[in-house]
């Protein structure tokens, strides 16, 4: 029999609703329509995954920064309860090394110490020229060649593999395996073992160039693990699945904002004018928070389970409860965002949840931000006259990623 939640006042029962949620065909960019109700009503309910378990679905802004810097949540994936996005990660967390993306502090605090280094704002800033140059390279070649081009695969996707291949000293002649793989590991509708072989093969590529940087180092951040694991401070497997979890979320994402904040902004030419005619980079940074607020791609929650139990929003987490926040639904709470709904570029959007919250917010947050900086700071610009080459109902949308994005965005001029 089904679970069921508990309506007041007339007690009426209803099934629990599956998570992931997909987005309505006709608002492709709009948070799923069934998460507003849950939001709107209790904030924190709970919902069914793949496995039939029924973690707490955590909706609203204020909710989601309390308990994701409550110690009492945790981020260890072999806890049990832990909610598995799907069953190659149930699978593979017994096995997998300890990163900053399974353990929480004092390792959590140790092993992102070791890594932060290269993603501080001044380091990163750094690269902007770098990243400027790439950028303008490919606007000219795609300026030079024929109409339409997709621009996922001429600007999106390109950019930040080049960048994070150049940050991590991995060659870029790669791209096509790295790239390949890390869409397989992230691809929820893939059985276990299609994800396992993709991870093995990630990690394989990565082991043995991190033996290469241990006898030849470089100025790269493999390089600088290599030093670490010299010194004792780090093991060779957590550099090499450090290097491997880096790589995959070092150019995924990024390419996915940069083709969805695309379509957002084509589709709301006003918004689109302020990138257009700016070089203002106050102007520009903040069009890119609210472009991480709006779109939110993380489609399949932040998961964490409670080690004790919790009171939070009217309801009792348990100990051992598997909670799920979902990201999209906080960054367009009302009361966090009023007209949430609307892209408004000079909105205050700092406090966002795109990149998480707490001590598990997102490594790369700094290098993915310069990105879109740049990216759209330039694209419009450059190309003023930058039209959908079809029509958005044609768009394929990826509804069984880890993020959410197109297969392809074709654009003319």
């Amino acid at each position: 029999m089904a679970d069921t939640v508990t309506g007041c006042p007339a007690h009426a029962s209803a099934p629990l609703p599956e998570y992931p949620m997909r987005r309505a065909a006709a608002c492709p960019l709009a948070p799923p329509p069934a998460v507003e109700p849950l939001r709107a009503e209790k904030g924190i309910s709970k919902v069914r995954i793949w496995n039939g378990g029924t973690p707490w679905l955590v909706t609203r802004h204020a909710d989601q920064r309390a308990l994701m810097t409550d110690p009492r949540v945790s981020n260890d994936d072999c806890e049990p309860g832990f909610p598995h996005v799907n069953a190659h990660r149930a699978q593979i967390a017994p096995h997998t090394p300890k990163l900053i993306t399974n353990t929480d502090a004092p390792e959590h605090t140790r092993l992102r110490r070791s890594v932060n280094g290269p993603f501080i704002v001044k380091r990163i800033e750094a690269m902007r020229p770098t990243i400027q140059k790439m950028v303008d390279g490919m606007i000219d070649d795609m300026l030079a060649g024929p109409k339409p081009v997709d621009l996922l695969t001429a600007l999106a996707l390109p950019v930040p593999s080049l960048v994070i291949a150049e940050l991590l000293g991995v060659p870029y002649k790669d791209h096509a395996f790295f790239q390949r793989n890390a869409g397989l590991v992230l691809d929820t509708s893939l059985s276990a073992e299609e994800a396992m072989a993709a991870s093995r093969e990630l990690g394989q590529y990565l082991d043995t160039l991190f033996r290469e940087k241990l006898d030849n180092p470089g100025d790269d951040v493999l390089s600088e693990m290599a030093g670490r694991v010299k010194a004792g401070e780090m093991a060779h497997v957590e550099a090499v699945n450090m290097g491997v979890a880096m790589l995959i979320a070092g150019h995924e994402t990024t390419a996915t904002m940069i083709s969805l904040g695309t379509l957002a902004l084509l589709q709301n030419p006003d918004q689109l004018t302020v990138l257009r005619d700016t070089d203002d980079r106050k102007v520009i940074a903040n069009a890119v928070e609210e472009l991480l607020r709006y779109l939110t791609i993380l489609q399949t929650g932040v998961r964490r389970v409670a080690k004790e139990d919790i009171e939070i929003g009217g309801v009792v987490i348990r100990a051992g409860d598997g909670i799920i926040f979902d990201l999209h639904a906080a960054n367009w709470d009302p009361e966090a965002f009023p007209e949430s709904e609307r892209l408004d570029l000079s909105r205050p959007a700092r406090q966002h949840q795109g990149f998480g919250y707490g001590p598990h917010q997102c490594l790369g947050q700094n290098l993915a931000r310069l990105e879109l900086q740049v990216v759209y700071g330039t694209l419009y610009r450059r190309i003023p006259t930058l039209q959908l080459a079809t029509t958005v109902d044609q768009l394929e949308f990826d509804h069984t990623g880890t993020t959410y994005g197109v297969h392809s965005l074709p654009v003319t001029w």
